[in-house]
């Protein structure tokens, strides 16, 4: 089980991947619930901060990659229309569903947000996400994994 907490906290780590993908997927495998929404909510947050503390140097290494930041793509339209509907507290908790967390903070700084306040935010908003995905992952498809015969297919490819 060690081996799969582990791939639980790198993936949710990955940005796209995330707590959205990452809990759903393991709580419905049969991984215990609790250590999965604790360990991808460690994961994600992990890189949330040091995306944050990090950010002026990635921001800079992107500009050296790329001569102009695209601003047309469709998660960047996504995140622009959550800030102006919503401010740094929509994009912060709407965010991490519709663009991902790591892709929220990076716009959210960029519109103009402070790193702390984005943090904090952020910090709430993962909490909240993990929570709510956590219970309805959970409750939602107990019946993948309702009895002892029916495991989940990670706990049965652990158990092989």
């Amino acid at each position: 089980m060690l081996v799969t907490y582990c791939i639980i906290f790198v993936l949710a780590a990955i940005p796209f991947f995330e707590i959205a993908l990452i809990i759903p997927v393991a709580i419905i495998g049969g991984v215990p619930a609790i250590p999965t929404m604790i360990i991808a909510f460690l994961g994600n947050l992990l890189t949330i901060v040091l995306l944050i503390v990090f950010l002026d140097k990635i921001r800079e290494w992107r500009r050296k990659r790329k001569k102009e930041e695209q601003t047309d793509s469709k998660r960047h339209k996504r995140a622009k229309s959550l800030w102006d509907k919503y401010g740094l507290p929509g994009l912060a908790f709407i965010g991490p569903f519709f663009v991902g967390s790591h892709l929220s903070v990076l716009l959210a700084i960029g519109f103009g947000a402070k790193k702390t306040k984005t943090l904090y935010l952020m910090t709430a908003s993962l909490l909240s996400w993990t929570i709510v995905l956590g219970v309805a992952s959970l409750y939602g498809f107990d019946f993948f994994i309702a009895d002892e015969e029916n495991l989940g297919f990670i706990t049965r490819m652990l158990q092989r």
